[in-house]
């Protein structure tokens, strides 16, 4: 579990956060709704301690994160996983030296154990085959596999995912979508999305906080978000769908 609670964050005077507290649920999909300025992205920065909150504070469970010096920060996040928006695996390595790096910088494992676990991610998010290709070879879907498998490399307790489906086609943004759900079940992980794809709302939103305008304006689940009484959510939701049918239709 991760509870943001009364946090606000500003930059350069302007007030970009203000006193929002969300819980985000362990082995459920927590998602971060909103329209781009919302806040949402520096929402998720600040909960993965990207950005320094100016006030309020952040959970991992029992632990106050915003109040950690540097060794215990360093610790938690060593059980923290990140998905990037474009992937960010490195171009000059192959996926198997991406998905293995954080067990170099991480942990003291064998070449053999290393070996074993980066097979293992491999075959979770089905890449087996691909593990001597580079990030160039690959279609934009295997690329977020890739980023995927990195990320669960070192069995993260959380996860943070920015915009996971961002540039891929509908079905492949599905097929990423079951993947991080199934994963966040299997292992019982807390993770966190942030999207705008109404799509990932309505087939793995199992718990979700739309921002507005820097405040929590909203949350609930995918099965009540058509029914929620909220112009500006509604707004929301009609906006992205059309965007996406638009998008759909090519």
């Amino acid at each position: 579990m991760i509870r943001v609670d009364h946090i606000s964050k500003a930059f350069e005077g302007r007030t970009v956060l203000d006193d929002v507290s969300v819980t985000f649920e362990t082995g459920k999909t927590n998602l971060i709704i909103g329209k781009s300025g919302s806040g949402k992205t520096v929402l998720m920065k600040c909960a993965v301690g990207l950005h320094k909150v100016d006030s309020g504070d952040v959970w991992y469970d029992d632990t106050n994160f915003t109040q950690l010096d540097f060794e215990a920060l360093k610790a938690i996040r060593r059980n923290v996983g990140m998905i990037f928006q474009g992937g960010a695996l490195l171009d000059s390595s192959t996926v198997t030296e991406n998905i293995r790096l954080p067990l170099d910088m991480f942990t003291d494992q064998s070449e053999a154990e290393k070996a074993e676990r980066v097979r293992f991610c491999l075959e979770r998010v089905h890449l087996e085959d691909a593990g001597h290709l580079y990030p160039a070879e690959l279609s934009g879907g295997m690329i977020k596999r890739a980023a995927i498998a990195r990320a669960i490399v070192l069995n993260p307790t959380y996860l943070f995912c920015d915009e996971p489906n961002s540039g891929l086609d509908p079905q492949t943004a599905i097929v990423i979508d079951n993947l991080i759900h199934e994963i966040t079940h299997e292992y019982g992980i807390t993770t966190i999305i942030n999207t705008h794809d109404m799509n990932s709302v309505m087939e793995i939103g199992e718990r979700i906080t739309f921002i507005y305008e820097g405040k929590k304006w909203w949350e609930g689940t995918k099965e009540t978000i058509i029914s929620a009484d909220n112009k500006e959510l509604n707004d929301f939701v009609f906006a992205s769908a059309m965007a996406r049918s638009l998008k759909a239709r090519g």
